[in-house]
């Protein structure tokens, strides 16, 4: 333990009540520790005990202190902040507020405050990242929807910025990220479609320019050759059509002799589009017609639409987009900053 570890008199008097706004001298105050030991504990630094960060920690947070961003950056060139950039998905139902929650799990007892940059309609997806970059905004960014070569990630690692994607890309540089396995799971999904009888299957996928959608396309047509079952790929609607138009879609093609009987679905609200066609074609799902879906909420089981599902964490993925951002601004490679979650399946083997 070192010497600023232990708390003295002659460093500060117990007991002060602070007046006015609290500064790292009012918390020093209140403990007896040195304003070093105080912004160290503050940034969790490693070589002070758990005892006295979690003591400093909790006596901020019952002050109501708050660092002063612009003289932390001036100091240090660091904000303590972290940036999400998230964008309207109406496709992945309460995707933000999980990553959101996940999240704030794992910079809780840290130094860091999340900021979230919203990625309006019709502005390209690398505007907020250079707006971020440009004006130091925070020392690490977050983001989703990973594209094959993603130009924000190039952009990134140019300017040694730290960052996660939610999603991996097929740039020969390593870098951090999280996904889910989409592969075994429209290899899994159509495994048992075929199981259930179904002679022919069909999904409706991201749109081209996304990493995962050659991850669903790969693992379905492994799946359809083992089983011997026919596939296709929807054509004309993708998860980001409107649900009028999925519908009307999954209708039409249903209505034809060599119409799917088996539907694997990328995402919730598109599995409710797709089983809302199947009945009012006059199918029934679990009957005539079998659907595998992803599910990320409780909203999707309420419905109770028939289909089985293999389960998606948002919340976990952003726990751990959180955690790989901590240990990247804290310099460890990006060689060792990959997670891809498995997924969860509702069957039994």
């Amino acid at each position: 333990m070192s010497e600023d570890d232990v708390p003295a008199a002659s460093k500060g008097k117990r007991g002060v009540k602070p007046s006015g706004k609290p500064t790292l001298k009012t918390i020093a105050q209140m403990t007896g520790f040195a304003v070093t030991t105080i912004s160290r504990a503050l940034n969790n630094a490693p070589e002070l005990s758990q005892d006295t960060r979690d003591r400093v920690q909790k006596i901020a947070a019952e002050l109501g202190y708050l660092p002063d961003r612009a003289a932390l950056r001036l100091k240090t060139g660091r904000t303590n902040v972290i940036a999400l950039v998230l964008e309207p998905d109406e496709q992945i139902y309460g995707f933000g507020s999980s990553i959101v929650t996940g999240l704030s799990e794992a910079v809780r007892n840290t130094a860091y405050h999340i900021v979230i940059t919203p990625l309006f309609r019709g502005v390209q997806p690398i505007e907020p990242i250079k707006h971020i970059i440009r004006n130091r905004m925070a020392d690490g960014v977050l983001f989703s929807k990973a594209e094959s070569f993603d130009e924000r990630i190039r952009l990134l690692l140019d300017n040694d910025f730290p960052f996660v994607s939610h999603g991996r890309t097929n740039w020969p540089d390593a870098h951090p990220s999280v996904d889910f396995d989409n592969e075994a799971y429209a290899y899994g999904a159509t495994r048992r479609l075929a199981e259930k009888g179904c002679k022919k299957v069909s999904i409706i996928l991201p749109d081209s320019g996304l990493t995962y959608t050659d991850h669903l396309k790969t693992g379905m047509a492994r799946a359809a050759k083992e089983t011997g079952i026919d596939f296709e790929f929807a054509a004309d609607v993708n998860l980001g059509s409107a649900t009028d138009a999925i519908r009307s879609y999954v209708m039409k093609r249903t209505k034809r002799p060599d119409g799917p009987d088996g539907w694997v679905c990328a995402s919730e609200v598109s599995a409710l589009a797709v089983i809302g066609a199947l009945n009012e074609s006059g199918k029934k799902v679990g009957h005539d017609v079998h659907v595998v879906s992803k599910q990320a909420s409780e909203m999707f089981a309420q419905f109770q639409p028939g289909a089985e599902t293999a389960f998606e964490d948002f919340i976990d993925a952003g726990r751990q987009m959180g955690q790989l951002l901590l240990r990247r601004i804290a310099g460890e490679p990006m060689e060792e900053l990959q997670y891809v979650a498995k997924p969860k399946f509702g069957w039994k083997d």
